[in-house]
């Protein structure tokens, strides 16, 4: 290899370990001061996913490649998440062994009061240390990498979600 690539190397490996530690020490905190009176931080990744989707609703296993967990593990978080009435579990029409999640309109209210409340500690983490016109580069940054990682997976980037007022 010859001294180029391995500088690029090099630098690409220090700026990953940089996000990834950045990413590490923020997750932390959010989960430390996440609102978790209904829902816990990974129940409200399932319907932060859900929320994003046209209808409020997913495949189980397009729901499942948003998270950061097992495909058994999202099972269980949507069993327990449908006991409770957040979500429910529908038949696909399209694909007999296939299930929908959708998130109920209870659901819904609740994934917004913790949405409101989860916003402001987002917002005072990830904007501790940097502007307003940094905080649009990062965005930026993050959204081109996460393409470009994601152009020969298949990965599909879910749509903006709803706003979500205070």
């Amino acid at each position: 290899m010859d001294d180029a690539r391995r500088s690029d190397k090099a630098t690409a490996v220090a700026a990953w370990e940089a996000l990834f530690r950045a990413q590490v020490t923020v997750m932390r905190a959010l989960n430390a001061d996440f609102p978790g009176g209904e829902i816990s931080f990974n129940e409200y990744d399932v319907c932060f996913n859900l929320s994003t989707q046209p209808g409020r609703r997913a495949r189980m296993r397009d729901l499942t490649g948003h998270l950061l967990l097992t495909q058994p593990s999202v099972s269980r978080l949507v069993d327990r998440l449908t006991s409770r009435g957040i979500v429910e579990k529908q038949p696909d029409p399209s694909d007999a062994r296939g299930v929908i999640v959708a998130l109920t309109a209870h659901g819904f209210d609740v994934y917004r009061s913790v949405a409101v409340q989860h916003a402001q500690t987002i917002a005072d983490q990830v904007g501790a240390g940097l502007d307003d016109d940094e905080l649009r580069t990062l965005t930026a940054l993050c959204t081109k990498l996460r393409d470009a990682a994601g152009a020969g997976a298949g990965v599909r980037r879910p749509r903006a979600p709803e706003a979500v007022s205070a």
